[in-house]
């Protein structure tokens, strides 16, 4: 078995489940490390895809009770149905515009140079989002579970996510900071982003699957122990950050993530167009 190949899994491995839940873009930096290992071809992107049932694994099992509890109550408890219609809801924005444009946004963003122009509007974006935070009014700050989630709030939390589709946007950045923005708490709007990614993600994921399933590339000569490699590293790493990043948002705010975007992203910008590394396009 390729030696380099299992390193270059483990890296993107916790790489996904890292940056899948903060604020900073899984897609975009999937695609620039990709980029930097050279393991951006078919099969590169066949496990790009495939191991972020890893980081939704990890969301699940964090978050276990809470999923037992309303699945065992949907027919019994009001709260459990409304948290779950507020998924649907908030789903059905994103995966809309998805399936309609994927291909195109496929064809233009996924590259490096959009990508880091995006986490630099991003960061600018989390800068409004913190002192919008700052300034909510009384009624809005009764809002203190998900469960104390709108129809309404979810539609907003779902059209926010839409900017998501935009690679080095974030969808976990895009729907916590449109909820903040649109007024919910930090910790709420990061607690229903965790939740949110399970049917978003996950149905994102089962549909590109279908299409691998239905093309050529070829998961034999043991690529199939690499992915399962890349599946354990995104569970592990992921698993870890959902766990950090629900004490972190309880006592600190997510200016620190927007700086590290205007850093990267300019780091990326200056690599290009120095010629310091040879991005692709």
């Amino acid at each position: 078995m390729d030696i380099i190949l299992i390193i270059k899994a483990v890296i993107l491995g916790v790489v996904e489940g890292l940056t899948e839940f903060l604020p900073i873009s899984s897609t975009g930096h999937l695609i620039l490390v990709g980029d930097l290992l050279n393991f951006n071809d078919d099969k590169g992107k066949a496990f790009e895809v495939i191991i972020q049932f890893g980081a939704i694994l990890a969301v699940c099992w964090e978050f276990r009770e809470k999923l037992l509890r309303v699945a065992s109550s949907l027919t019994t408890s009001a709260i459990s149905r409304r948290f779950v219609l507020n998924l649907i809801i908030a789903s059905i924005p994103a995966m809309g515009l998805g399936f309609v444009f994927s291909k195109s946004i496929k064809a233009v963003l996924f590259a490096p140079i959009p990508v880091a122009t995006a986490f630099i509007v991003g960061a600018l974006v989390i800068f409004w989002a913190e002192r919008r935070q700052q300034q909510l009014s009384p009624s809005e700050k009764n809002i203190h579970t998900v469960d104390d989630l709108t129809y309404l709030d979810a539609l907003k939390v779902g059209i926010a996510q839409c900017a998501a589709l935009i690679p080095g946007t974030s969808r976990s950045g895009a729907t916590i900071i449109g909820g903040m923005l649109f007024g919910l708490p930090r910790a709420v709007a990061t607690e229903f982003s965790f939740f949110l990614a399970i049917p978003v993600i996950g149905g994102v994921t089962a549909y590109e699957l279908l299409k691998l399933w239905q093309s050529p590339v070829s998961f034999s000569g043991g690529f199939g122990i690499v992915i399962l490699i890349g599946f354990i590293a995104a569970f592990i790493s992921a698993f870890i950050c959902v766990r950090w990043l629900l004490h972190y948002v309880a006592h600190h705010n997510f200016v620190p993530f927007a700086w590290y975007r205007i850093v990267f992203g300019l780091l990326v910008l200056f690599s290009a167009y120095s010629g310091l590394v040879a991005w692709s396009h």
